[in-house]
This record gives C-alpha cells, sequence and structure tokens, in this order.
C-alpha cells in the first residue's frame, strides 16, 4: 500500500487519531568573541539554574505518572547538570577561550558524545547520550530564549510525530490523549519506545521519514504490533484498524484477569512466569501483573544512580526490600554486570577497543576482588529475608565459576563464624550467555543450582551481530538454528543434572519462541513487567506436548530463521483455530 510507513515495532497496541507534529525550535546560533566573562558564566549558570528546577520538576511528573523508571532518567539528568566536569568545562571555555556560553555548550557536548560513542556503540551507551544531548538541548533553549514544546496543550486525542523523542519531551504526555508515539528515529530501546511501553500506548520508531511524510492533523493509524502506519486511510482501512484496537483492548482485559492466576500450559505443565527488575521499586509493578517470581535483578543499576560505589549496609537494604516484597517466591539477584555497555562515573575503568569482550561482568568482579565481596556479604546478609538466588553473569569457563563460588564461601563462612545468619536454603546459578558455557552446560550444570539464559548476549554472540544495529537486525534473531541448538542443549543439560533452567533475555516474552521454549521445558521464563499477563495467557493456549512435537520437528527440518518462524507460526495457526 502506498500510504502505508513502516519502522520498528517498539511497543504493542492499535490506535487511529490525528497526527501531532512535533517539530524543534530554531536553535541555531553563531559563535562570538566576548569580553565580559564573569557575565557570559552568570548567564550560562542563570541557564543551569532555571534547567535544574525544571528537570527536579519533571522528576516528580514521571513518578507521578510513570513511575519510579521514568522518574530516574531525569535525576539522570540532574546528575548531569549537578556534574563539574560538564558544567565546570563549559564555564572553563567561557573563561579561556573568551566565547558566548552556546559556543562553549557545543564544544563540551560533542566531548562527551565523542566519549560516550567511543565506549560502545550499544544501547546503554546510547541512552547516555541521548541524556547529554536532551540536557544540552534545555540549556541551549533557554539561553536563547526559546521555549521547548510543551506536550501538556494537548486536549485531544493524537498519535505523536516527533524525530525523536526525549524523557524531558515524554514526561508531559497524558495517555488519555496521545494515544500512540511515532518517530523518525531510535530503536526497541530507545527513551520514546521504553516511556510507550511504560505508558502501554503503540509506539512505531526509527520509520526515518515520518515527520516529512506525515502532516499535523492528518488521520492516521499505527499499529505498534507490526510496526506500521496508515497515512490518510480509507474506509475499509479504517475499519480493520478500529475492529484491530478494540481486539487489542479486549485481550488486554483478559489478560488481567490472569493476573492471580499460576502459569500453565494448556496440558497442565507449570511454569514460572517471573520479572525482569532494575531497582527495588520495580517490584511493585511486578507483583501488580503477577509475577510469580523475580527472574533476573539487575544490581548494577544500584551502582548507576549513585555518586560512590553503594555500601553494603545500602545493599542489604536494597535486596532485603526487593525479597519481603517476594515473600516465598523465588527472586533471583545477578552479581554486578558492569562493562561492555554499562560504565560508572566513580570507576574509571581501562579502555578497550572491544569492551564486550573485554573485562565486564565476573571478569570485573574477579580482577576487583574488594568490590565483589562487599556485594557478596550483602546478599549473604539479605538472604534470610526470602528465597534468594545469586547468580553469577557472563560466566565463559569452569575456573571463573570456581572463582566466585570460592569467594562466595569464604564470605558466607566468614559472616557465619561472626554470628551472622546466613540463609540454609539459597542457591548459587549462573547466566549462560556466552556460547562456550551452553556449549559445556552438561559440565557447569554439576556446580550450581540453576541455570539462566541471557538470550540477548546468547544470540549477539553467536550470530556475531551487535544487537543494536539496525543493519545486523534480520542477523540477530534468537529463532536461528545455531541459537536454538545452544538454547535446548542448555536446558537439556540442566535437566540431566536435576537442576532447573530458566531464561531472562527479550526471547523469555516472544510469541514465536514461546513454544520452542515451553517445549523444550524451560521451567522459567523471565521478563518486563509488562508483558507477563500476555505470557502467561499465550502459554495457557499452548501445550507443551504438542510444542515439544515443535521441537523436534524444528529440529529436523529448519535450517534458517525463517524457516523456524513459519513453521512456529503454521503451529500457533493449528492451535488457535
Amino acid at each position: 500500500m502506498t500510504n502505508v510507513i513502516t519502522g520498528i515495532a517498539a511497543s504493542a497496541g492499535v490506535a487511529v487519531a490525528p497526527a501531532f507534529l512535533f517539530l524543534e525550535p530554531d536553535l541555531s546560533y553563531e559563535r562570538r568573541q566576548i569580553t565580559d566573562q564573569s557575565a557570559e558564566i552568570a548567564r550560562f549558570e542563570d541557564a543551569v539554574a532555571i534547567a535544574r528546577q525544571e528537570v527536579e520538576a519533571l522528576v516528580e511528573t514521571a513518578k507521578t505518572k510513570m513511575g519510579q523508571d521514568a522518574a530516574d532518567v531525569f535525576t539522570a539528568h540532574l546528575m548531569i547538570l549537578q556534574d563539574p566536569e560538564f558544567v565546570g568545562a563549559i564555564e572553563e571555555i567561557i573563561q579561556d577561550q573568551q566565547i558566548n556560553a552556546e559556543a562553549a555548550l557545543a564544544q563540551i557536548e560533542q566531548k562527551f558524545v565523542k566519549l560516550l560513542s567511543g565506549l560502545a556503540g550499544n544501547a546503554y551507551m546510547q541512552e547516555r547520550m541521548a541524556d547529554v544531548r536532551d540536557v544540552s538541548k534545555r540549556l541551549l533553549a533557554h539561553l536563547l530564549h526559546q521555549p521547548l514544546p510543551d506536550l501538556q496543550t494537548i486536549s485531544s486525542p493524537v498519535i505523536l510525530v516527533a524525530a525523536d523523542l526525549t524523557p524531558s519531551m515524554t514526561a508531559h504526555v497524558d495517555p488519555k490523549f496521545v494515544k500512540g508515539f511515532i518517530t523518525d528515529e531510535g530503536g526497541k530501546t530507545s527513551h520514546s519506545a521504553i516511556m510507550a511501553r511504560t505508558l502501554g500506548i503503540p509506539a512505531v520508531v526509527g520509520t526515518g521519514k515520518a515527520t516529512t511524510d506525515i502532516s499535523a492533523g492528518q488521520q492516521l493509524v499505527i499499529d505498534g504490533s507490526r510496526g506500521e502506519i496508515i497515512l490518510s486511510p480509507n474506509q475499509q482501512q479504517l475499519s480493520a484498524a478500529k475492529n484491530a484496537r478494540d481486539a487489542w483492548q479486549q485481550r488486554l482485559q483478559a489478560e488481567a484477569a490472569l493476573r492471580h492466576d499460576a502459569s500453565r500450559t494448556a496440558d497442565g505443565h507449570h511454569v514460572l512466569v517471573a520479572a525482569n527488575l532494575g531497582l527495588p521499586a520495580d517490584v511493585e509493578a511486578a507483583a501488580e501483573n503477577g509475577a510469580e517470581a523475580v527472574g533476573l535483578f539487575r544490581t548494577e543499576f544500584l551502582y548507576m544512580h549513585g555518586e560512590t560505589f553503594p555500601t553494603e549496609a545500602e545493599q542489604v537494604a536494597a535486596y532485603r526490600q526487593v525479597l519481603e516484597a517476594m515473600p516465598d517466591r523465588q527472586v533471583i539477584i545477578r552479581t554486578l554486570d558492569i562493562g561492555g555497555d554499562k560504565r560508572l562515573p566513580y570507576w574509571q575503568l581501562p579502555q578497550e577497543d572491544n569492551p564486550f569482550l573485554g573485562v565486564r561482568a565476573i571478569r570485573l568482579s574477579l580482577a576487583n576482588e574488594d568490590v565483589f565481596r562487599t556485594q557478596l556479604r550483602a546478599l549473604l546478609r539479605a538472604s534470610v529475608y526470602g528465597r534468594l538466588g545469586i547468580m553469577f553473569p557472563l560466566i565463559a569457563s569452569l575456573p571463573e565459576l570456581r572463582a566466585a563460588k570460592r569467594i562466595l564461601q569464604e564470605e558466607k563462612t566468614k559472616l557465619l563464624q561472626a554470628g551472622v545468619k546466613v540463609s540454609e536454603d539459597l542457591q548459587v546459578g549462573m547466566m549462560i550467555e556466552v556460547p562456550a558455557a551452553a556449549i559445556m552446560a552438561s559440565a557447569f550444570a554439576k556446580e550450581v543450582d540453576f541455570f539462566s539464559i541471557g538470550s540477548n548476549d546468547l544470540v549477539q554472540y553467536t550470530l556475531a551481530a551487535d544487537r543494536t544495529n539496525r543493519e545486523l537486525a534480520q542477523l540477530s534473531q534468537p529463532y536461528d538454528p545455531a541459537v536454538l541448538y545452544l538454547i535446548w542443549r542448555t536446558i537439556e543439560a540442566a535437566h540431566q543434572a536435576g537442576i532447573w533452567c530458566g531464561m531472562c533475555g527479550e526471547a523469555a516474552c516472544d510469541p514465536i519462541m514461546l513454544p520452542l521454549l515451553a517445549g523444550a521445558g524451560l521451567d522459567e521464563f523471565s521478563m518486563n513487567s509488562t508483558s507477563i499477563l500476555a505470557v502467561r495467557d499465550q502459554l495457557r493456549h499452548c501445550s507443551q506436548t504438542e510444542a515439544a512435537k515443535l521441537v523436534s520437528q524444528v529440529r529436523e527440518q529448519a535450517a534458517t530463521a525463517a524457516e523456524v518462524k513459519k513453521m512456529v507460526i503454521d503451529f500457533q495457526k493449528s492451535y488457535e483455530a
């Protein structure tokens, strides 16, 4: 169809509404030499003060409308506005180079963006670059006395169309009126996509041309599940879209009724559907969406939200909060996964040519035992408050695993000798995200209590394809037969050794992957909280026995990801009929 724009399906759902074209103000300026540096620095400091007031208000607005995760984005913005290496450096340039604040700001923005892009071309660093650009744009707007667009003026249903949507923009979005997002830029991990999923509205991102092809007020249909936008739909397209929208809303209502149900397949097999958490506060959303466990608590975010390493006591409090919020339910907490795509401003790590294959995760912990031991002590002390599992990331060899377990045991012995209680039911496991670990899964399974498959990195490493590179999207697929082979091998090795196996990557909530995982006997599916009910609903319509037959069929006949996908879709049609 000629009136269709395609992009990346970023947030599921269907909406019909006119376009609200969200265009940026003119923030152009000229570089000027100045003679009164003190006055120019004062002008810049005024802009910083106003920006800080605005961002502090945004923190509260985001917390109220979208929860703590969204508010944390603006907390990061406040940190930039308070960072002497950012603000102070701009003032130094004004003083030393005798140039206007706008030009000095641009220099430091470019410096920070270049630094971040040089560390790693991945989702996390892209988000940090977006934060720097967002803060810089806010400061520049105040310096130029150009008001930034205000989404609070929207008072009727619209679909928001923009080149990109920064956190500051989306903080003012009211889902009563904004029915969907469309952007030229971005990907599934961009702020606009994350905010859309948080708000529960459809989004299509990375279209490349939406702002040029769409006119203000033009009627649109957005399908966030298919990554499609229909411009000026005809009556037939409009009718089909409204039916799809009604069906989607009915599905959401049906899924909500499953909130308190156990997750079972159509033939009665129980599996755990768990939540991935980034901060202790996220456990509330997990409980609201019916999580049966926590399959992954990413502890690195405790380290990222401060200016120094969190103390042992601070970590105990955070871990205790999650454990007590999930009484009698399994909570898997991953040890520090820093490096690669995640950095700490106060921990200067060596720059590496390929940080994803460098000193990161468990390698970094083993190289910095003081940091590692502090975290392990905190985890052990918190273990008495619930059903804790400690999980080591990026294990590639048995010596790494054994070294981590040895340090854990040493800290446990010290605590017990000091009279500190430690849970007797503590489980110790590892992530399978390196192909070497999957290949040697039988050996690893003898030394841990559980596996959790990190599908994001496993796909990336198996296929040598950066998962954030849009050009490689068709290659980087979890249903590639090579990836499936490693996943199935891992599950089989776990069960042969009598341990359980879960998955905490994006594939755990991929509708195509679900029957392939259920049929292989995956014990736990862990995902973002908003996906839990949809997965529970899909599982209850899928027979594990029949899915096991599908797995055998795929193993014998499929040689490409496309062939796997077709076989799964045909299988799904058979049980949906």
